[in-house]
């Protein structure tokens, strides 16, 4: 069997915010073109997870690497050019520039006939090609969700980290962000990490789910096919 390459790779993290213990003894990978969700009740730990990654919020021991180097220590903007685009829950949309400027400003080349242009990007979500010269916070939540993952993926990154992609979006709206996710992640085969409240989504875009319990340890792993056939371990881990 062909061995596969651990993209991201967290080994045995602690993470604090002051004197508070947030993350005690974390471990999880996401391999090369695999889709994966953190699940979990709110206040587990999974937002710090995704910071401790980015260096936002660096772990004070343990270890985490990116396409098999080092970043443990790394600040955000050096984690960013090893190639992980990281999407937070309140999406960071640049005021007083417009779609247009949200997206070239994050543009990078990349190798490869699939790499990700502006054209592909208004391809994949027609919304923001129809709003290119609008003030990207002037978007609806919606838009503004599709335009920060447009971002993220004309960065050409490894690895795309999405934190709550459907919060505070209608039910229809998280259908289509749900639906342009698919397409982009699981269709094209880009790696991607993502913590979501709302499990439905998680299991229609990811493939593998970490169950995060107390103190942002994993209580469990479990492929999307064993939680559709076993909901009891869906009401275990997220029911409040």
């Amino acid at each position: 069997m062909e061995k596969k390459n651990k993209l991201l790779n967290i080994e045995e993290i602690h993470t604090y915010y002051g004197e508070s213990h947030v993350i005690q003894g974390l471990s999880l990978h996401v391999d090369e073109s695999e889709a994966v969700s953190i699940l979990g009740r709110n206040g587990v730990g999974k937002t710090t997870t995704l910071r401790s990654v980015m260096g936002l919020t660096p772990p004070r021991s343990g270890r985490i690497s990116i396409d098999g180097k080092d970043t443990t220590k790394l600040p955000a903007h050096k984690v960013s050019k090893l190639g992980v685009a990281y999407v937070p829950a309140e999406r960071h949309i640049f005021p007083g520039l417009n779609v247009e400027e949200n997206l070239k400003l994050a543009a990078r080349p990349a190798n490869g006939h699939k790499s990700w242009t502006l054209e592909r990007v208004y391809d994949q979500f027609p919304v923001l090609s129809d709003r290119t010269k609008q003030d990207g916070a002037t978007l609806s939540g919606g838009e503004q969700q599709m335009l920060a993952i447009g971002r993220a993926l004309i960065s050409n990154p490894k690895i795309i980290i999405l934190d709550e992609p459907s919060q505070g979006l209608s039910p229809l709206l998280v259908n289509a962000v749900t639906e342009c996710i698919q397409n982009f992640c699981v269709n094209s085969g880009i790696t991607l990490l993502v913590v979501e409240q709302n499990y439905r989504m998680a299991l229609k875009v990811a493939g593998r789910h970490y169950l995060m319990g107390t103190k942002g340890q994993i209580a469990g792993v479990a492929t999307t096919a064993e939680l559709v056939g076993n909901p009891q371990i869906i009401q275990d881990h997220l029911a409040v």
